[in-house]
């Protein structure tokens, strides 16, 4: 406490900015065994090693550049801290800060919106490239997953996606980053940004439907190339509203490996979110049965018209273009020939246009079978009705017997 004494005297006499008067470690003394609690309810005690192993600390800095409220250091209580100022130091990233969804929500009245303190840490705060610290990127989904996998503050703050944490635990990305693969796979922040955090509604944030295919390119340079040529594309380059990108396939917190099975079954449904009249028709055929079945040998949307590189028929560069096609078919079909191309994948029984031995057939097939089921269930009704009648004759026929 004498040293503490001494340190106040010089900063007092101007030979040290009061900021820095108490060093750490003689605040770390009382600190690290109290049993107080601050004016928010929180335990006063700060682990050492903690402490000892942050930016802070290894910077020198001492505690009352954070604390500047405290005037009697040695006194303990020392009566109602405030909350720190992160911003002193780091006004360019708390200028950034109060522009994202969090900051928003925090100055709206949000208390349970992310501060700095929440993401980073207090007395414990290590540089991001840190394994130990709590935004370096095999940490982020658990930093994160603090708010967006705790399911009851989900539900009391109506965050948007649900439990985003979990979903991204379970994803390509989350594996990837506690994988070998590490180094390459995407977190949290690299996706929605740090302290320029905006929500998707934001044009300028990085997962904004019209920057969600650069924000993923990043990584996917290859997919970008091709889906930038693609009919997707460039429907997307002329700001078509209805245009898909990434997360309207892959989904965002929850991206799944392209080759599972079950994925490859799934992305059906997918494609037949926009082409409803061809997801229909598709599902009339042997391939869109099956694969409503769950099985993914059989051709799904992907295996004739591609991924990325989705184009019109009429382009040449098309895997179902005239020149293309019997090739495409080959690929699960190595004997097609020309005549095995001639059918028509997405024939609509319901129209004439698809030809008129389709579309009668179909007529024949419905009338049949309405016709079966109206004679039999007429024959059925019949049958009971004289079942009754001779059941209650016999029935009348004892009573007068015993009378």
């Amino acid at each position: 406490m004498k040293a503490i004494g001494i340190t106040l005297l010089l900063a007092a006499l101007g030979f040290l900015p009061a900021a820095h008067a108490a060093g750490a470690d003689e605040c770390i003394e009382c600190h690290a065994k109290t049993t107080e609690k601050t004016a928010s309810g929180k335990s006063a005690k700060v682990d050492p090693e903690a402490f000892g192993g942050s930016v802070h600390a290894k910077g020198k800095k001492k505690c009352l550049a954070c604390h500047e409220e405290i005037e009697n250091p040695d006194k303990a209580p020392h009566g109602k801290v405030k909350a720190v100022d992160c911003a002193s130091c780091h006004d360019k990233e708390a200028a950034e800060y109060a522009t994202t969804i969090h900051g928003k929500a925090k100055a709206g009245g949000k208390s349970a919106a992310a501060t700095c303190v929440d993401c980073h840490g207090a007395h414990d705060i290590r540089k991001s490239d840190d394994p130990k610290s709590k935004v370096h990127k095999v940490n982020m989904d658990v930093t994160c997953g603090a708010c967006h996998g705790n399911d009851a503050m989900i539900k009391k703050e109506k965050m948007p996606g649900g439990n985003v944490a979990k979903l991204y635990h379970d994803s390509i990305h989350g594996e990837s980053v506690h994988g070998k693969d590490k180094s390459k796979a995407p977190t949290c922040t690299n996706c929605h940004g740090a302290h320029d955090m905006r929500p998707k509604s934001d044009p300028e944030s990085n997962v904004a439907k019209g920057k969600i295919v650069e924000t993923c390119g990043t990584c996917h340079s290859k997919a970008k190339k091709a889906f930038l040529g693609s009919v997707h594309g460039k429907m997307k380059s002329q700001n078509v509203k209805a245009a898909p990108d990434c997360t309207d396939c892959h989904g965002a917190h929850g991206v799944q490996k392209h080759d599972l099975p079950k994925w490859q079954v799934d992305v059906v449904k997918e494609c037949g979110d926009c082409h409803l009249d061809y997801i229909k028709t598709f599902r009339d055929t042997y391939h869109g049965q099956v694969t409503d079945l769950g099985y993914a040998r059989v051709a799904t949307c992907a295996a004739c018209h591609g991924s990325h590189d989705i184009q019109r028929k009429d382009n040449p560069e098309s895997k179902i273009s005239e020149r293309n096609l019997l090739a495409t078919c080959q690929g699960c079909h190595p004997k097609a020939n020309a005549n095995f191309v001639k059918f028509e994948p997405h024939a609509d029984k319901h129209s004439l246009k698809s030809g008129p031995a389709l579309y009668y057939t179909t007529k024949f097939m419905q009338f049949l079978l309405a016709g079966v089921f109206s004679f039999f269930g007429l024959h059925t009704l019949l049958w009971l009705y004289r079942s009754i009648k001779v059941v209650s004759a016999r029935r009348a026929g004892r009573t007068e017997e015993k009378s």
